[in-house]
């Protein structure tokens, strides 16, 4: 199953953390907003303020925390690589269990099993989403595209005869 083309690994890493940081911090800044404006005193004024501080405060916090996770994902989906020597839908699901539980090793043996349950799944059913709807896209173009290398079947161009210019 051949994937979308990617960056090489080093340059991956820092990708994926880039756009972990920029989701977390888009996404993180929509939610703080909500709460801020709903959590603020009555008042245009003071309900905008509020959003307004909630965003400073927590939406770096909160892109941060996506950046953590997204580098560590992708250092581990990397490594997978190299050492499997394949890429497949088995290092990310592998690779979202590690990342879980190396997040979660501060609280303890209990918690690391549960966050590694937790990111296995997730990821095992994200990439079974990705492959049933690549699986779905190609049956409904069973053939691909047709291409030809016959000229006669080229639209006119309105700038003359292309056959001048080989």
């Amino acid at each position: 199953m051949e994937e979308y083309v990617r960056d090489p690994c080093p340059w991956r890493i820092v990708d994926d953390c880039g756009g972990a940081f920029t989701m977390g911090a888009i996404g993180g800044g929509i939610f703080q907003a909500i709460k801020g404006f709903r959590n603020s005193p009555v008042g245009v004024n003071h309900r905008l303020r509020g959003s307004l501080t909630a965003i400073k405060t927590r939406a770096p916090q909160l892109g941060g925390s996506f950046a953590v996770w997204g580098g560590l994902f992708s250092m581990i989906d990397c490594s997978m690589v190299q050492v499997r020597g394949k890429e497949d839908p088995w290092n990310s699901i592998t690779s979202g269990a590690l990342t879980g539980a190396i997040l979660a090793s501060r609280n303890g043996p209990v918690a690391m099993v549960g966050s590694a349950a937790m990111g296995g799944i997730l990821l095992a059913l994200i990439e079974g989403a990705g492959i049933l709807l690549t699986r779905f896209a190609s049956t409904q173009f069973p053939n691909g595209p047709q291409f030809s290398d016959d000229a006669s079947q080229l639209s006119p161009s309105p700038f003359g005869d292309y056959r001048q210019y080989q």
